[in-house]
């Protein structure tokens, strides 16, 4: 039993620090160390690590939320909604937002080139909120028009080789100077953007604190499309996802819209939409990825949220379903739920979860009196009667997820509600405690300034290592990352 423990122990070293090696570039791993491409780590590194190694957990707080914003454009006084919503006073480490709708789902947005405008607009306004709670405001860059193979990421100087990425940053020489200029003037941003997706008016936005970015390895970070609307593959309907590795754990992250209608039999082509996004959705390797395996599925990842305009309905007219709500019956009003329902069979979410519902039904909500359903109102031309519904949600998939609040805000922005959930996820991270290590040329360690720096064959980064191992060896090297 020992021998085979001894033997899970090396595995578990090896992969570990197969990925913390990944932070540098291609070009100073080969000018470190000929075999950077090797399988295997130097076995006195391994061996010394093997004396006393240790696994330790971190909580990572992820916010995640969705809205429906109408085809609207954000606005300056949106600010306090947009802040209301994302619940600043309990800040998260991780912010991954959803939008649909951003642009009026008519035939030349579907069909038209992609306009990157409103999803910059949007990103301007989240920046500013997340970064003006810290007194560091932020322009976000503009980003060029996003392809279905290429993802955005804000890259800025000072943070290290902590996170390394796959992919390209989407910024021209001007408009990366201003990025650094305005992060400069401001004392940097206590939150940068890391990724950032369109498709027609579905939008996915994730931010990150600066300090996790070079506490943690941030690595493979992708998105992918899937437009399944007109026709089974226009763009007014679909999914927009972006995948990542936090140190050893991956992450998929999907924002959805799917097929409208509150017609009996109208949830099967959820269902299917659901289904084809499961299937169609995929990271593919790229020329800069690392050696290290990155799920190319969806289901293939660690831990995933899927969130949006999910537009599953009530099986329940009008009448009783006001009633319920006028009770805030919201147990009895979920027995007619459609998701619940597929949550319970094992239909196309089988095995995900959702946190308990204790808020109203977020959808539909009249323009003209916005405290009020459009159900059973009468008097205003053209707008839609729909019995009042839970379209906007969050389900999650994984072990060692725990959801901490699950809750809707009450911008009157758009005829949906915004609804946000926070959770707390494990992240494994290698620790070392014995403070007599061997570590060989060729390895990359994290020193106080936050950068990687090799151990060369003249030493290197050794001696500021050995000082850290003699003051204090837990608090030193054993502090990886």
């Amino acid at each position: 039993m020992d021998i085979e423990n001894r033997k899970s122990k090396t595995r578990t070293i090896r992969e570990w620090f197969k990925r913390k090696n990944r932070r540098a570039d291609a070009y100073q791993r080969n000018e470190v160390s000929d075999d950077s491409e090797d399988d295997s780590l130097d076995d006195d590194l391994v061996r010394s690590l093997e004396i006393d190694p240790c696994i330790f957990t971190n909580e990572l707080r992820i916010f995640v939320g969705t809205w429906n914003v109408a085809g609207r454009s954000p606005v300056g006084s949106l600010a306090v909604d947009v802040n209301e919503w994302l619940n600043l006073k309990d800040a998260a480490d991780m912010y991954v937002l959803g939008f649909q709708e951003i642009v009026p789902l008519k035939t030349k947005n579907v069909i038209g080139v992609e306009d990157p405008t409103e999803a910059t607009n949007w990103n301007l306004l989240i920046g500013k909120t997340l970064n003006d709670k810290y007194g560091c405001p932020w322009l976000t860059p503009m980003l060029n028009p996003i392809s279905s193979e290429n993802y955005h990421f804000a890259k800025f100087p000072g943070l290290g080789k902590r996170a390394s990425f796959s992919g390209h940053s989407g910024f021209t020489g001007p408009e990366l100077s201003k990025a650094q200029h305005e992060g400069e003037a401001h004392g940097g941003s206590e939150y940068k953007l890391m990724a950032s997706k369109k498709m027609v008016g579905v939008f996915i936005s994730v931010w990150m604190k600066k300090e996790f970015l070079t506490k943690y390895c941030i690595s493979d970070v992708k998105v992918s499309s899937v437009a399944c609307g007109i026709m089974g593959y226009l763009g007014n309907k679909g999914s927009v996802s972006v995948s990542m590795s936090i140190e050893g754990t991956s992450f998929c992250f999907i924002a959805a819209h799917l097929a409208s209608g509150e017609k009996r039999g109208d949830e099967g082509r959820r269902n299917h939409q659901v289904s084809e996004i499961f299937r169609r959705t995929s990271f593919p390797r790229s020329s800069e990825d690392d050696d290290n395996p990155h799920p190319i599925t969806i289901i293939g990842h660690d831990r995933i949220f899927w969130f949006g305009d999910l537009n599953y309905r009530l099986y329940q007219d009008n009448i009783l379903a006001k009633e319920f709500i006028k009770k805030q019956d919201w147990k009895a009003l979920q027995e007619f739920d459609q998701l619940r329902k597929e949550l319970e069979d094992g239909g196309v979410f089988k095995g995900w979860r959702e946190g308990n519902i204790e808020f109203a039904p977020t959808y539909k909500y009249s323009s003209a009196n916005c405290n009020r359903y459009t159900a059973g109102q009468s008097g205003r031309s053209g707008e839609k009667q729909r019995t009042p519904a839970w379209c906007d949600r969050i389900l999650w998939y994984g072990k060692g997820v725990r959801q901490l609040s699950y809750f809707r805000s009450e911008s009157k922005f758009s005829d949906h509600r915004p609804v946000s959930a926070l959770f707390s996820i494990p992240i494994e991270v290698m620790k070392v405690t014995n403070p007599r290590k061997v570590f060989p040329t060729g390895t990359f360690l994290p020193m106080p300034s936050g950068k990687l720096e090799p151990i060369d064959s003249k030493g290197g980064a050794r001696s500021t290592l050995l000082s850290l191992i003699s003051k204090e060896s837990v608090k030193g090297i054993g502090s990886l990352p």
